[in-house]
């Protein structure tokens, strides 16, 4: 078997100097030329040899004697694939299936293999028409995948890049034999491996077998087998849930009581939980391994959780590789990874999770992930290795040595990479964006995004890494100082690291008294003794004697300018102007995997002080298009698929472009899809270090979200070519003040508002426009950000709780007009001339944030006038703002009175491309980025099209994808604050077949049983509760309520009936039997305002039917959708699958559309 030693093994980083072999620099590899149509392929290649496996290797002589002694596979013989994909992004399945997704179809395409992709998530990138043949926006469940098998016939499928959602459709599958039936092959890791990786029996008995240690369990599928098996293994114990992702429904429990109200939820989650002893405390590690058909094994990466055992990874900070390992220890979990492997029979990619005593050489496996995981995604991030690419070639039947590694172009994929550079990956969490939410992180994941940074030194990427996860973080600082520290230090959390610094700055613990409390490795906390030894010299340093050995210093232990700044109170600007004197820059390194043991050309970089030399030229003067940065709610994808569409749009121009992004789930952060790669920070001081070393000639900045808009106007001040729109334009429509008088001068209608600096000039507006108000406050407690508030005591209530109302803090009040519909514009303008357009209808009246809202395209409801004045606003507000590039507004319409015209008010306009960019894209047929990539670089501008005048016979809707059962007390209400982590999308002939499919492609939708109960509750004064009620009955469900206000208007409508129930707001397990007892199967609830406490009985129904995995709609408009569209396909439900039946809705994007529209 051929494998290379890794050089990398020791705790300490060897930062030895990069050199290069004599005879080699000039042995570039001849790359394919690049085209927009299809992403450049991974990696070089070499012919083979007489058609025999042939070492991947420029010398002729190594590849004549490989031909001869390597393995003769059988590859399997597949002209057409189906991929499946993970779906909406949700918290444990977020946007490294897309990468990986990505990079599978990829492969598959290099290798002349046609690809069919089943995958509802219209944002992503691998549901662009570039890449999959066909593409299918259906849900990822057994009886749609069945369905798509049985329509395209294809010969192969891979389960292993859509997550776990993936995993279990495959394992399903199987079990229904339709892949047998149907001849379709399981390419890479087989079903059994699989199961027995996901069954957490099977997998202890596989363990056992090879005398690998694993925890103590007992899996069980009752709440009393439980209790039972924790008695005979002893408290504190572990649940963990099989067949689950992100560890949902997992937990510790300290005795009985906690694990009986655990057990309940995590068995309505699940059907089998293990119970096991608790290694709490204990080192966490993870190894990535690769294996193909022939046996060869490698592994690609281990990394170590900062985080003692107790926090699920995700939600752990992680640092790779490993650094307080010793050899000995290191070797030994490498080889149990391996023997694991191979025994299980893993052909690709798959991680093993390890617990290690930290006193001795004791250790248990964890858990075994036979896909690509997340850690997968950031493995190969860190390494830079295509993991994914790879995988997918196994599955296709090559082997390690004759794949060509991506990276070095001169070795094969059979080298295990060693680093010479620190990885610290941080999660990002957005809990206080959420009412009632325990902040407490543990086994079951709550993390909806994450950071990589990349360094020389520990402390250098983990400051980097700290400013990614939050703009406002300047680096290893006292942002949370709570007064019980020792609960804040025992007990993890998601502001934990900034305790941690409050105790080291300010309270003068020690790195005993931290680890006592943590249980964090001491190396890990003498690494943040540093960071603090070097922020206490600057803050005792007067500025003018900060001399050159102090500005390296700090900026070699990862201190950012702005940081500096702030510590010795000057300005960010000062600093920076006073580190360039000292000649104190940083360096741009390449990734190379092998530690420079062999010569590297990959255009995948990063910055660092700690170096003395620059690993490339910088002589292509590239254009910079910036990311969106991590994934958090309201920025997710959907800006992934506009920055990677504008990259490759601009190089089909012939242009050189350099990417810079920090997150590691992304297609942009992908080596092949820019000329270069920065693996950096979005700040205004690292964007500004990168274009004055590459000496840029622009920046794109409206294709990354917020983050890039938030530093455009600097960037202009400094000298920077921002392209397209211009900066001063983006702040007017950042300003509510000047945004606000534009509008009035060229006749644009919007709700009254005003800026209100005390309680009575609150209440003076509110009695004037009438309520309800919508109000903003500056300076936000709790995470309510932003209310709609209905009368003066809740005015009152609100903002003396929520903001300190001052001329300071300011409160922005706007007129709320209640029963309005909301309507999406997105567009594309160049020089203030419209290019093109789209109009989204919600489904929801205004008052549910665009991002949490159910969008269609084409509308449903718009009459061609309105449609007319639509437009009519996007081009004045074109041309008020001199837009060039994309644009986004929000209008409200209240609808027309007397036969006067309705009134049309825009609400919001960002000067950048939208969440919703990709899905209009998709859904005319027209992408959108690509016209605005030509007008921002005003490089063959298209003519305008008006592509509303257009008639479709197909509807497209969006509907949200939320992840309410990860976050736990959380209502879950919809109002102006965003809190969905994904979205999906589906055809239909009509709104109702749209929207079936839609909501179907939901994680973890159930659809409501026949003649089950449905569980009724909310405002009674909306107009469409006896629609919904008349709706349900008419379906044959049973009506339930627990509010007699409910119960009494109901029953007073002719032929409509319900019952009152007592739901239980505080016994999580009576109320989980009232629900059994009753049938209940969907819960509706359409209030009017979020729960003031948890002991609403509003409040209470709602989280329980996310804690118990039961349907939950809550909003009285898509109630009544829902309820249409039941009526409509419920008793002719294509579900379960019948063999021979072909659903309408099983159509490809390509059939919908129309050819003449697949762009």
């Amino acid at each position: 078997m051929l494998r290379s030693v890794p050089l990398y093994r020791s705790a300490a980083l060897p930062l030895r100097p990069l050199r290069t072999l004599p005879g080699l620099t000039a042995r570039r590899v001849p790359t394919q030329s690049r085209s927009y149509a299809v992403a450049a392929p991974a990696v070089g290649s070499f012919g083979q040899v007489d058609g025999e496996p042939t070492l991947n290797s420029p010398s002729e002589l190594a590849r004549r004697i490989s031909a001869k002694v390597l393995p003769k596979l059988e590859k399997p013989d597949v002209k057409k694939v189906l991929v499946v994909g993970s779906g909406g992004l949700s918290i444990g399945q977020a946007g490294e299936f897309d990468y990986s997704g990505s990079q599978a179809i990829k492969a598959l395409r290099e290798s002349n293999i046609d690809t069919i992709l089943i995958n509802p998530n219209i944002a992503t990138i691998q549901t662009s028409h570039h890449l999959a043949n066909e593409v299918y926006f259906l849900p990822v469940t057994p009886d749609y995948v069945a369905y798509v098998l049985e329509k395209e016939r294809p010969d192969g499928i891979l389960l292993t890049f859509g997550g776990q959602s993936a995993l279990n459709v495959g394992i399903q599958l199987d079990k229904m034999g339709v892949l047998e039936r149907l001849g379709v092959k399981v390419l890479g890791t087989p079903i059994r491996t699989l199961e027995v990786s996901e069954d957490r029996d099977l997998f202890v008995q596989a363990l056992n077998e090879i005398d690998i240690p694993a925890a103590q369990s007992t899996a069980v599928s009752t709440i009393q087998a439980a209790l039972d098996a924790a008695k005979e293994i002893g408290y504190p114990i572990i649940l963990r849930s099989a067949f689950s992702l992100g560890g949902l429904g997992s937990g510790f429990a300290h005795d009985e009581e906690e694990l009986r109200n655990l057990a309940a939820k995590s068995l309505s989650l699940s059907p089998q939980v293990l119970i096991e002893k608790s290694l709490k405390g204990w080192k966490e590690l993870e190894y990535e391994v690769v294996r193909d058909a022939a046996d060869n094994t490698i592994i690609c990466c281990n990394m170590e959780n900062f985080d003692p055992l107790g926090t699920h990874t995700g939600d752990s900070i992680v640092i790779a590789p490993s650094q307080t390992l010793t050899d000995d220890e290191y070797h030994m979990l490498r080889s149990a990874a391996i023997k694991i492997v191979r025994h299980v029979g893993v052909v690709g990619e798959c991680n093993v999770q390890y617990a290690l005593d930290p006193v001795s050489r004791d250790y248990r496996v964890i858990e075994m992930n036979a896909r690509l995981s997340r850690s997968s995604a950031l493995a190969s991030k860190a390494t830079g290795y295509p993991l994914a690419y790879t995988a997918a070639k196994i599955a296709l039947g090559h082997t390690l040595p004759e794949l060509p590694n991506a990276v070095t172009k001169t070795t094969t994929a059979c080298f295990e990479p060693s680093l010479d550079y620190i990885v610290t990956k941080i999660p990002k969490w957005d809990l206080a964006k959420f009412q009632h939410v325990e902040r407490n992180v543990g086994s079951a994941m709550k993390s909806v995004g994450e950071v990589m940074a990349i360094g020389r030194t520990f402390e250098e990427s983990l400051q980097k890494a700290i400013r990614q996860v939050d703009p406002n973080f300047h680096g290893f600082d006292a942002y949370w100082k709570p007064e019980d520290m020792k609960t804040a230090l025992t007990e993890n959390n998601d502001r934990r690291l900034f305790a941690i610094a409050h105790g080291m700055l300010n309270l003068d613990y020690t790195v005993d008294d931290i680890h006592e409390l943590t249980k964090i490795d001491k190396w890990f906390l003498y690494k943040l003794e540093n960071i603090v030894n070097v922020y206490k010299t600057l803050q005792n340093t007067p500025f003018e004697q900060i001399d050159k050995q102090m500005f390296t210093t700090a900026k070699k232990t990862g201190f950012s300018d702005l940081h500096i700044s702030k510590l010795v109170k000057r300005s960010e600007d000062e600093v920076r102007a006073a580190r360039k004197a000292f000649g104190v820059t940083p360096f741009v390194k390449r990734i190379d995997t092998l530690a420079a043991e062999f010569p590297a050309y990959t255009n995948y970089l990063y910055t660092t002080y700690n170096a003395s030399t620059h690993d490339l030229e910088f002589d292509e003067h590239g254009t910079m298009v910036l990311g969106s940065g991590v994934y958090r709610i309201g920025s997710s994808v959907e800006f992934d698929w506009c920055a990677v569409t504008c990259s490759r749009a601009i190089r089909s121009m012939g242009k050189k472009t350099i990417m810079i992004n920090y997150n590691p789930e992304t297609v942009s952060t992908d080596f092949d899809e820019a000329d270069r790669l920065y693996f950096e920070e979005l700040s205004w001081e690292r964007v500004m270090d990168i274009y004055e070393l590459e000496g840029a000639d622009g920046v794109v900045v409206s294709v990354g979200g917020q983050l890039p808009q938030n530093i455009a106007l600097r960037l202009k001040h400094t000298g920077v070519n921002v392209l397209g729109t211009d900066p001063e334009q983006i702040d007017n429509a950042e300003d509510r003040h000047k945004f606000s008088s534009i509008l009035d001068s060229v006749g644009v209608d919007q709700p009254a508002w005003t800026e209100a600096t005390s309680l009575d000039s609150a209440k003076e507006f509110a009695n004037k426009v009438g309520y309800p108000v919508l109000i903003r406050p500056s300076y936000v407690l709790s995470g309510a950000a932003m209310n709609v508030v209905w009368d003066e005591a809740e005015l009152e209530g609100k903002l003396s709780a929520a903001a300190d109302v001052s001329p300071l803090h300011p409160v922005v009040i706007s007129q709320f007009i209640d029963n309005a519909q909301e309507i999406d514009i997105d567009a594309v303008a160049h020089k203030g001339k419209l290019l093109i357009h789209a109009v989204s209808e919600h489904v929801e009246n205004a008052g549910v944030h665009s991002g949490d809202a159910t969008l269609v395209l084409p509308p449903f409801s718009l009459h061609e006038k309105d449609l007319g004045r639509l437009k009519e606003i996007a081009e004045k507000v074109a041309k008020a703002f001199n837009i060039s590039g994309p644009f986004n507004m929000q209008i409200i319409r209240k609808p027309e009175v007397d036969g006067q015209d309705a009134e049309l008010k825009v609400i919001e306009c960002n000067l950048r491309a939208s969440r919703s960019f990709p899905f209009v894209s998709k859904v005319l047929g027209k992408n959108f980025i690509d016209v605005a990539t030509a007008a921002i670089m005003d490089e063959n501008v298209p003519e305008p099209v008006d592509l509303m005048k257009e008639q479709r016979d197909y509807v497209a809707i969006k509907v949200p994808q939320f992840s309410w059962t990860r976050l736990p007390g959380a209502d879950p209400f919809l109002g102006v604050e965003m809190a969905s982590t994904g979205e999906v999308a589906s055809f239909g002939k009509d709104i109702h077949e749209a929207y079936w499919a839609a909501l179907l492609s939901v994680n973890g939708f159930k659809l409501p049983k026949k003649n089950s109960g449905i569980l009724l509750g909310g405002d009674i004064s909306r107009a469409e509760m006896p629609v919904i009620a008349s709706n349900l009955l008419s379906l044959g469900f049973k009506l339930y309520t627990y509010d007699t206000a409910v119960e009494q208007f109901v029953n007073d409508q002719p032929y409509l009936s319900i019952k009152k129930i007592i739901v239980p707001v505080k016994d999580k397990r009576k109320l989980r039997e009232v629900l059994e007892d009753n049938e209940i199967s969907c819960v509706i609830n359409v209030s009017r305002s979020r729960a003031a406490t948890t002991a609403d009985a509003d409040y209470a129904s709602r989280r329980a039917a996310v804690d118990f995995g039961i349907p939950l709609i809550n909003n009285a408009k898509l109630a009544v959708l829902f309820t249409e569209t039941l009526q409509k396909k419920f008793h002719q439900s294509p579900l379960p699958y019948v063999e021979g039946l072909n659903p309408p809705e099983v159509k490809s994007w390509r059939d919908f559309v129309g050819e003449e529209r697949a762009y």
